[in-house]
């Protein structure tokens, strides 16, 4: 017995610096094994959220391609909240931004180079000379608007039919307090599809005389 015993210690003596190579080995093995499953699942995640930051421009789920701009408009609500409109994954105008106002909120922006020519509001109640204003928009400009509060105490058939000249199709129904936002180009016939509207109806009206707020958002071309 004592031999016996005697001979598993000598085993053991000579086994266990090998064994404890191997525990060293397999434990590094392990942490490496780890640290590169985490480092790789670190990259999947940062990449996941690079697209997300990336794409996130005005609100869209995804980014647009080279030759478009990102567009995102709501409308006012009531005449309690004012609009949003967001071009090219910049806020231009906004409540928050205390540059909205009663009527028609407006951002004509150059479509080769993509600046904001002018935006603003204009009030179609007291407003200044409003038909002047749109006429001075040029073909091929880009036009975002946003209606608040009321946009039609002061709308005239000519000014709808600058609005038909840039693409609408719905100005000509956009009645008393109804909300609406558009986004089309001055002087095409084309017809866009950047355009909302929600009337004034007593029997769907979300707030106390007005219809809910209405908005469009997409990936808007450069050129016609």
């Amino acid at each position: 017995m004592l031999c016996l015993l005697k001979s598993f210690c000598s085993l053991w003596l000579t086994v266990a610096p090998y064994a404890a190579v191997i525990v060293v080995l397999v434990v590094t093995w392990a942490i490496s094994h780890d640290y590169i499953r985490i480092q790789l699942r670190a990259r999947k995640l940062w990449g996941e959220l690079h697209v997300f930051i990336t794409s996130a421009e005005c609100n869209l789920s995804g980014s647009c391609p080279p030759d478009h701009f990102a567009i995102h408009v709501r409308s006012g609500a009531a005449n309690v909240v004012g609009p949003k409109i967001c071009f090219d994954g910049k806020t231009i105008m906004s409540h928050v931004l205390n540059n909205v106002g009663p009527g028609l909120n407006i951002v004509v922006v150059n479509s080769e180079n993509g600046a904001v020519d002018r935006c603003g509001y204009l009030n179609m109640k007291d407003g200044e000379d409003i038909l002047a204003y749109l006429k001075e928009i040029k073909p091929g400009e880009i036009v975002i608007v946003a209606s608040f509060d009321d946009a039609t105490t002061k709308m005239t058939k000519e000014m709808r039919e600058i609005f038909v000249g840039m693409g609408s199709a719905l100005i000509e129904s956009v009645s008393y307090r109804d909300n609406w936002v558009f986004a089309g180009r001055g002087g095409t016939a084309s017809r866009s599809s950047f355009e909302k509207r929600a009337a004034n109806d007593d029997a769907s009206n979300v707030y106390d005389g007005w219809p809910m707020a209405v908005e469009v958002g997409g990936c808007f071309p450069r050129s016609s």
